[in-house]
This record gives C-alpha cells, sequence and structure tokens, in this order.
C-alpha cells in the first residue's frame, strides 16, 4: 500500500494514489478495490462488522479473507471512496453474522467514489 505523505494537505509531495491531496492525475486501485467499488454501485449501503473501537471492519458481503477485506476497505476509507460508520447500522438487516462483533453499523460509496465508479464505467481502468 502506497503512503501518503502529504497528509491530505495538498503539498506537493502526495503519492498521487491515495486521493487525499486533490492533486492526483490518476488513481490506483487493486482488484479487491475495484471489486467492492463496483459491488457498492450496485448496492449503495452494505452491513459492517467493527470491534469494540469501531476499527478493523469487516463485510461478509465483500469476497476475500476477513483481514484482507479489512484492510481494503479501511484503504478506500483513506481514499475518501467510502464511509465507514460503526453507528450507524442498516434498517431492518439481520446482523446475527456478526455476532463476533460488538459494534454493527455500515459502509457506502463517498460522493468522490460514486464519481470514481461513474468515470469507471464510462473510461473503464487501465492495469
Amino acid at each position: 500500500m502506497e503512503q501518503n505523505t502529504c497528509g491530505g494537505a495538498g503539498c506537493g509531495s502526495c503519492c498521487h494514489h491515495c486521493g487525499s491531496c486533490g492533486q492526483q492525475d490518476s488513481l490506483y486501485l487493486t482488484p479487491s478495490e475495484l471489486e467492492i467499488l463496483q459491488q457498492l454501485a450496485v448496492t449503495p449501503f452494505l452491513p459492517a462488522g467493527f470491534n469494540s473501537r469501531g476499527k478493523h471492519p469487516i463485510c461478509l458481503d465483500c469476497p476475500g479473507e476477513r483481514e484482507s477485506v479489512s484492510d481494503t476497505l479501511l484503504t478506500l476509507r483513506q481514499k475518501r471512496l467510502i464511509s465507514l460508520d460503526p453507528e450507524i447500522p442498516l434498517q431492518g438487516f439481520d446482523y446475527s453474522a456478526y455476532g463476533a462483533c460488538p459494534l454493527h453499523g455500515s459502509l457506502a460509496l463517498t460522493a468522490l467514489g460514486q464519481q470514481v465508479v461513474e468515470l469507471l464505467e464510462v473510461q473503464g481502468a487501465e492495469e
């Protein structure tokens, strides 16, 4: 994972991949990040479970190993493409599969994430 050296301050020393400074010409997405964004384009809100501190999210609807999915979700949040809300559960959703998680919340695309998804639909992605 690339490190964001500018801290979102837009100082010009950005990694050009994090989405934090707004000065990048391109955005790097891993296949797993792209898959989650595409899933959120179809299903705007997904359930998520969190540990007691609201960190280390899991989403059983996302494919992959739990730890890998958790890392991918945190990276997408760092890139400001998704929001992770440990205090906003989905109304009417049965969180029984998330029994090991003390906090039940949700995840969704941000406005920037929606823009990225729309651009991907029009322009596609390069490897």
